[in-house]
């Protein structure tokens, strides 16, 4: 079987529609729509449904999905190994990154690396760590680098620490509990709680360290970039490391809150799969990355 027959088929899930996935990857609809066909009458089976509207797969069809994504992933992954190998002056690199190393540890790293191997293409996938487990698992990234503490335990992965931090409260400048010495638990929980997504294990956590019964998260968000910049604009206080927030209270957009560190705080770490050999550009990047998590 063709693996371009099966890229024409992830095409036209990916793009909901024969004309779309067609202009996407430079082809006709009638010939994309006769690709599908003898993909269709190789396998024996029928896996889009030709009624209603969109592109409905049908459950062989959903089978086959999964693994044309692994088949054409795995393909890439070969292709980018074999490259690099040529002192890595070309290739891909797939990694992902959590909120918080994202934030601060990965671009040191990866200007870095770009400054060393320019030929080598790079990706970079922020997402939380549930997300990314599954795009490892499923090949499409070779590592990441995020909160582990949900993920030592994890038969199919290798997890390496990298680093811990404290966490501090912050707040936007100009806050009403800004610059106060005087405060209390009662204060505190007057106001809202803006954060990225949790794991259970940390908001058990915070429960013994927050002032509050329930630590409720009223605004959450991934991308710390754009909760910096929520937290700039309400009264909600936030938590965060010195590494991710030292811009921002340079330029006086954010203050800290007069308030003990909050334990834990940041906990992240390599993970790669278990079981398989890494590119020539990953095991590079690693090494550049453990020197940085280092200093």
């Amino acid at each position: 079987m063709e693996l371009k027959s099966l890229r024409h088929f992830v095409a036209l899930v990916e793009y909901q529609g024969f004309a779309r996935a067609g202009e996407a990857i430079g082809l006709s609809q009638p010939a994309l729509s006769r690709s599908i066909q003898n993909l269709e009458l190789r396998l024996g089976c029928t896996l889009v449904s030709r009624s209603g509207k969109g592109v409905e797969l049908t459950p062989q069809g959903e089978l086959v999905l999964e693994h044309a994504r692994r088949l054409i992933a795995g393909s890439t992954a070969m292709r980018n190994a074999l490259r690099q190998f040529n002192d890595l002056e070309a290739g891909e690199l797939l990694v992902g990154g959590g909120p918080f190393p994202a934030a601060g540890l990965l671009p040191r790293v990866l200007g870095e690396f770009n400054r060393r191997y320019p030929g080598v293409k790079v990706r970079l996938e922020v997402q939380h760590w549930v997300a990314l487990r599954k795009q490892l698992l499923d090949e499409e990234l070779e590592l990441f680098v995020a909160d582990i503490r949900e993920l030592q335990d994890d038969p199919l992965l290798q997890v390496t620490p990298l680093q811990q931090q404290p966490s501090r409260l912050f707040c936007r400048a100009g806050h009403p509990l800004a610059g106060r010495s005087d405060l209390s638990p009662a204060l505190l929980a007057q106001y809202p709680l803006a954060c990225f997504r949790v794991p259970d294990i940390i908001l058990q956590d915070l429960r013994r360290t927050l002032p509050r019964e329930d630590p409720q998260i009223s605004l959450e968000c991934d991308n710390l970039d754009v909760l910096k910049r929520m937290v700039q604009h309400c009264d909600a206080l936030s938590i965060g490391s010195l590494d991710i927030l030292q811009d921002e209270l340079a330029a006086g957009t954010l203050t800290l809150l007069d308030w003990p560190d909050l334990m834990p705080g940041t906990s992240f770490g390599l993970v790669t799969r278990a079981h398989g050999p890494l590119s020539p550009a990953a095991d590079a990047f690693i090494e550049l990355l453990k020197a940085s998590a280092a200093n």
